[in-house]
């Protein structure tokens, strides 16, 4: 008896009550073009409650969620409201109004909440976006990353009815093009492939990508058929209706060889629309 109430004591003792977290935390990892970016936050709902203009006033400083510092991370330097934001982690604070908010982008992000003394020397960047009526209610607090490219991507922020978008620019060609630029001093068969189909999808010069597309084929023993796919859409793009034909022909017969059905396919309907069959 006396060790079992022993054992009954130490687990009182040593047992913790788990209960849901008002705010739920998450994180959200993203890449945009070459850059990585991290976002973290707590999740605040409603609960019945008249969210801005009530428990989050408008025209003053938010913290932007709840608890800690809402922190966003970029792995490269990105530009925000016409300015360049440096690689790194910031807090994101904001001031809500009807019509449109004021974001900030604060360098310290070690507040709990807002800061004790609000710095301005700290704000590195701060842009307004416009606010979009929803037609439902977003009932927890929520932040996203929305239509991405391989250079922009828009910060969303979501709660009652009101949706704000932060309009954000990757440097993504100029990260390519310093690559690029810098492997092509001894490069390989992949790296005049992926150039060349860069320069293709990103609708700059086209007979570059042609050179290094033929570069590309010339230096493989064997071209596999998605060589010869992107030499005939760089070849239709640059006008030579007669090399698109012949490089979709071979990767039509590398493909079947292959089995790929989503190349025989593609190929297809390209010869096709080329007048070849």
């Amino acid at each position: 008896m006396l060790f079992l109430s022993a054992a009954l004591i130490s687990v009182c003792t040593y047992a913790q009550l788990q209960t849901p977290a008002p705010s739920p935390s998450q994180k959200i990892e993203q890449r945009v073009g070459l850059t990585d970016v991290t976002l973290e936050y707590s999740r605040p709902a409603m609960r019945g409650r008249t969210i801005f203009g009530g428990l989050v006033p408008y025209g003053e400083v938010w913290r932007t969620g709840a608890n800690a510092n809402t922190k966003i991370t970029f792995s490269k330097d990105v530009m925000v409201g016409g300015k360049t934001l440096k690689a790194g982690s910031y807090a994101i604070y904001t001031k809500p109004n009807t019509q449109n908010w004021e974001v900030y982008f604060y360098t310290d992000t070690n507040n709990w909440g807002n800061p004790q003394k609000w710095d301005e020397s700290k704000v590195a960047v701060v842009v307004k976006a416009d606010v979009y009526p929803l037609p439902i209610d977003i009932e927890s607090f929520t932040m996203s990353f929305d239509d991405l490219t391989n250079d922009s991507a828009n910060l969303g922020l979501m709660w009652e009815k009101a949706y704000v978008a932060v309009p954000m620019k990757f440097m993504t060609d100029a990260q390519v093009s310093a690559s690029i630029d810098e492997v092509m001093s001894g490069p390989s068969a992949n790296d005049y492939y992926g150039a060349a189909v860069y320069y293709l999808e990103s609708g700059k010069d086209i007979n570059k990508a042609k050179t290094w597309i033929d570069k590309a084929i010339e230096m493989r023993s064997e071209p596999a058929f998605w060589y010869y796919r992107q030499q005939s859409l760089i070849y239709a793009k640059s006008g030579d209706k007669k090399g698109a034909i012949k490089a979709a022909q071979k990767s039509l017969n590398l493909a079947k060889e292959a089995g790929n059905a989503d190349y025989i396919a593609l190929n297809n309907k390209s010869l096709k629309e080329w007048g070849a069959m």
